[in-house]
């Protein structure tokens, strides 16, 4: 079988392209004297969850929290009379928490780093730098953004109770028990605490994002269904959070953005849907014959009626050689149950394979070939299809959210596709794009940003407060923060 190299990166990969073009982004107001407009920005808190802490390369760590993308803005707005802005800073440049690592699943390890495996550059996680600490007394914090927090956490009393950490399922998060004020307290209520008088939110992805990383597979992480009562449904849990956040009659200014859809991420488009070409008509023999049993089954079914013809169709095993593409065997549970037979089909155009099927995607393993990949390794369209209806649900609450209360609105979904685009985002003559690792938007675990692209996200923001409040906050340079580093 022709050697698939997925996870892994050519030395010689560029982190950015230089290109021609102009900047993407609207003029710099960096020669326009700096003005407040109709907002304050005397007291800024950001609330969100990891992509708002800074969180980068699977962990939370302390380099990249100094570029998370709120103390961007924040900087920003001190030429307009911004206060200062304290982030709840981890203790070392590592991250991941020592006493809660789990090593099976990876949890609270240490940062993605790249490292040179057979010849090849290969992100690989790092041990945990430390103990989970605690930051309270420092506080209080300006940058409350709680990595794995849904929406209907940051309203929840005890999220920040250790003795949370402990149940089955866990009700208190790490991120937040390391500096939340007091064991009874929330989120919203620590951030109100400061009587902010600017606020910016983005908070939802999770809602979402957890299923999909998933592969659908874990029954602990579901989509939040888009209506359902607070606390249960996306779009009255988050009207309520923003109605906490800006009461009647407030005169708090705030910005509020909505979520990317996950096909606009490289950890679901980074390995292609349909992974296998280049077999030889001996490889294709061996695994035809291999399959042929479990086709012969299929057959029996649809004879019997068990099955139609359209499900024996998807359900079909066959490879063919040279240069054709062929999709990868998967386990998908929401096959028509047949006693005495697996649920495997292969991909098609329309499922994604989730970057950590890159590391059984060989010969050597098999993945996808003579061993199916599992289920938590793929999105199939039918699970893809969910996702997208919530995220769709959620972004049009957001939006009415931010119309009801008269904030600015960030489409960092439509933000995201077009650096998913093959044009990406030009800022002085760089390119960023979504490619993995030197698309140099994106860090190492493939969901999170570099620093490059939380600059982006930040000027997303000034731009869209600018607009709204008739501001003159100066735009950041992406090219002066840091991207995937090499060793």
């Amino acid at each position: 079988m022709k050697k698939i190299i997925i996870s892994t990166i050519a030395v010689s990969a560029l982190l950015f392209t230089v290109t021609s073009c102009n900047t993407d982004f609207d003029t710099d107001v960096k020669d326009i004297q700096v003005t407040k407009g109709d907002a304050d920005f005397t007291k800024y808190i950001s609330l969100g969850n990891s992509l708002t802490a800074g969180y980068r390369d699977g962990a939370l760590y302390s380099s990249g929290q100094s570029e998370s993308y709120p103390s961007m803005i924040a900087g920003q707005m001190q030429f307009a009379g911004g206060g200062a802005f304290k982030q709840p800073m981890m203790p070392n440049d590592t991250g991941g928490f020592t006493n809660l690592f789990n090593p099976v699943t990876g949890d609270f390890a240490g940062k993605y780093v790249l490292s040179v495996v057979s010849g090849a550059l290969t992100p690989g996680p790092t041990a945990p730098g430390a103990a989970l600490d605690n930051v309270s007394a420092g506080g209080p914090y300006q940058n409350m953004g709680v990595p794995g927090a849904r929406v209907a956490h940051l309203i929840a009393p005890g999220y920040g109770n250790p003795a949370g950490l402990g149940t089955t399922p866990a009700t208190a998060n790490p991120y937040f028990v390391r500096f939340a004020s007091s064991t009874t307290t929330s989120v919203v209520e620590d951030a109100l605490k400061q009587n902010p008088t600017f606020v910016s939110l983005w908070i939802g992805n999770n809602d979402v994002l957890l299923y999909a990383t998933s592969g659908g597979a874990d029954p602990n992480v579901p989509i939040t269904p888009v209506e359902g009562a607070v606390g249960v449904g996306f779009s009255n849990t988050y009207a309520y959070l923003v109605d906490k956040l800006f009461p009647a009659g407030t005169t708090r200014k705030g910005v509020i953005a909505n979520i990317p859809t996950v096909t606009n991420v490289p950890y679901f488009t980074r390995v292609p849907a349909m992974p296998l070409t280049g077999l030889t008509d001996a490889q294709v023999t061996q695994l035809n014959s291999g399959y042929a049993q479990y086709n012969a089954g299929l057959l029996q079914a649809k004879t019997l009626g068990a099955i139609n013809d359209a499900e024996y169709q998807k359900r079909l095993i066959k490879f063919t050689a040279g240069a054709a593409v062929n999709g990868a065997v998967i386990v998908d549970k929401d096959l028509v149950t047949v006693p005495g037979l697996p649920k495997y089909r292969q991909t098609t155009s329309r499922d994604l394979i989730l970057l950590p099927a890159s590391k059984v995607l060989t010969p050597q393993a098999g993945g996808g070939t003579s061993v199916p990949l599992e289920d938590k390794l793929v999105l199939t369209e039918a699970e893809t299809a969910k996702v997208l209806t919530a995220t769709a649900g959620y972004n049009a609450a957001i939006k009415k959210a931010a119309a009801d209360k008269g904030l600015a609105f960030v489409d960092m979904d439509a933000k995201m596709m077009e650096l998913n685009s093959k044009s990406g985002i030009v800022w002085d003559g760089v390119k960023y794009t979504a490619t993995f690792v030197t698309g140099g938007a994106f860090s190492l675990d493939g969901v999170h940003l570099t620093g490059r692209g939380y600059a982006i996200v930040a000027n997303e923001f000034i731009k869209t407060i600018n607009g709204k409040y008739k501001s003159t906050l100066p735009q950041v340079d992406p090219n002066k923060y840091s991207g995937v580093k090499f060793p």
